[in-house]
């Protein structure tokens, strides 16, 4: 989530409230479940590391003063990394799909760039399992291990070309003939 709210904040400084919505609203129904105290741990966090800055900011007269969040050159760099990151395997596939949602709100990446390397990552790791699997001897008990490994390589493959298809430019002018 830390690399989230870094890159969150790569579109522009903002406060704690604020980034605990955006983030609820990317995730959907996975963002409810959210505790509302762990937006501001991890602001903490990532102040205590240098990768953002503070400011109090003035607010309404019936609104207390908050503080406003913005990212430091550090924390610059460390989105840019976080963007140009491929790996397998993730516990939770929210992280890749906030990845894309702040990519593209702050016009950081294009999504599907990120898809594209997301999937040349799975096709390299599937490659080397179902290698692997074909040089373990016969009733090698790895070779369960590896099968599973594939079917999961597999499913993500299939998650990416969904992921491809709504964020490619050509679905977003299909979606806006539809409004039509």
């Amino acid at each position: 989530m830390q690399d989230a709210v870094l890159a969150m904040l790569a579109k522009e400084p903002s406060h704690g409230y604020d980034l605990r919505a955006r983030l609820r609203r990317s995730l959907g129904p996975l963002g409810e479940s959210m505790n509302p105290g762990q937006i501001y741990v991890t602001l903490t966090r990532l102040e205590k590391a240098g990768l953002i800055v503070s400011e109090r900011a003035s607010g309404l007269p019936e609104r207390p003063e908050r503080k406003v969040y913005a990212l430091t050159p550090a924390g610059q760099e460390r989105v840019a990394a976080w963007l140009t990151e491929v790996g397998w395997p993730k516990p939770d596939l929210a992280e890749f799909h906030l990845k894309l949602v702040v990519a593209a709100a702050a016009r950081l990446a294009d999504p599907v760039e990120l898809v594209a390397a997301q999937r040349r990552e799975l096709l390299r790791r599937l490659r080397e399992a179902q290698h692997a699997a074909l040089a373990e001897p016969e009733g090698s008990a790895a070779v369960l291990l590896l099968e599973g490994v594939v079917l999961r390589l597999q499913a993500d493959l299939r998650w990416l070309e969904a992921c491809e298809r709504a964020w490619s430019p050509v679905s977003a002018v299909d979606d806006e003939a539809e409004d039509a």
